[in-house]
């Protein structure tokens, strides 16, 4: 099932920051770490392609860390690219954020005496979190639902410093289907436009194959599963997850899965690794038959 969601704000929103790009200096853009590639934007790739840009891994204590410095080393292949980790919660990379963001600002506009940083990402990934938290107020809304913000606002940081901050956009086609199930499991698809079984089939095939001591560890399992079904069935006996009359409630159960992953409750987790994202772009860029 290929997961795309594109609501109008995105699309308006999409017009907006080409409109005004030619006036942004620098571009900061929010990936999250558990899935650095897929989300990273295409559109916001294309269009900020001569633009300096810091690309913040968010969600950093919910990623595999050893994943993370090989993501870090793929994206600051570029000279005019800077990484930097980051959680919601994290206050004191504020100051780390300044420094990179004047360190190459450098060439900005001489028509006016400040420097305009665009704020951009996929939705729910802690744009508005980390305004907030570099502005040391509550300058941007927060919400734990994407698409929180819906149009661009620029917010004084400094003097010599103003965010745009813009909303959450995804694109209107995900080419890869695997990186829209990534999407959708992070949360960064709305919920109502995704199957919660689908999912959790999707993220127990992947932490199968991938992390399966942690599913063993977490849920308390005899032995590490054959397939996701049985995973699920196990897990639903263990949780009590059974419809009348015997049999899982599947739903009940995918929720369970969906949500303990979000929640980092199932221990740090990547879903993809460059070499991983390199064989799959390899493979759709085969012409089909």
């Amino acid at each position: 099932m290929a997961i795309n969601w594109y609501p109008g704000h995105m699309h308006k929103a999409n017009k907006e920051m080409t409109k005004i790009l030619p006036e942004v200096d620098l571009v900061i853009e929010l990936l999250d770490c558990r899935l650095p590639y897929s989300s990273q934007n295409p559109t916001i790739a294309r269009l900020c392609r001569d633009k300096p840009c810091i690309k913040i891994l968010s969600k950093s204590d919910l990623a595999d860390p050893a994943i993370t410095k090989q993501w870090q080393d793929y994206f600051e292949r570029s000279d005019s690219v800077k990484t930097l980790l980051t959680t919601l919660e994290q206050t004191d990379k504020a100051h780390k954020l300044l420094q990179l963001v004047h360190k190459l600002a450098l060439k900005k506009s001489r028509s006016r005496s400040h420097t305009l940083a665009m704020i951009t990402g996929i939705p729910n990934v802690g744009k508005s979190t980390l305004i907030n938290t570099v502005a040391g107020r509550k300058a941007a809304k927060t919400g734990n639902e994407p698409a929180i913000t819906k149009g661009l606002q620029r917010i004084r940081i400094a003097d010599d410093l103003v965010f745009l901050d813009t909303p959450g956009i995804l694109w209107p086609k995900i080419h890869n289907e695997n990186s829209g199930y990534r999407l959708a499991v992070s949360g960064a698809i709305k919920d109502t436009a995704t199957e919660v079984e689908d999912l959790a089939f999707y993220l127990s095939d992947f932490l199968l194959r991938h992390y399966p001591q942690r599913l063993v560890d977490r849920y308390e399992l005899d032995a590490r599963p054959n397939s996701e079904m049985e995973f699920l069935e196990q897990l639903g006996t263990k949780r009590g997850s059974l419809r009348r009359g015997g049999g899982v409630d599947l739903e009940k159960v995918s929720t369970i899965v969906v949500n303990e992953f979000r929640a980092g409750m199932l221990g740090r987790i990547t879903l993809e690794t460059t070499e991983m994202i390199e064989a799959e772009e390899k493979v759709l860029s085969i012409p089909q038959p």
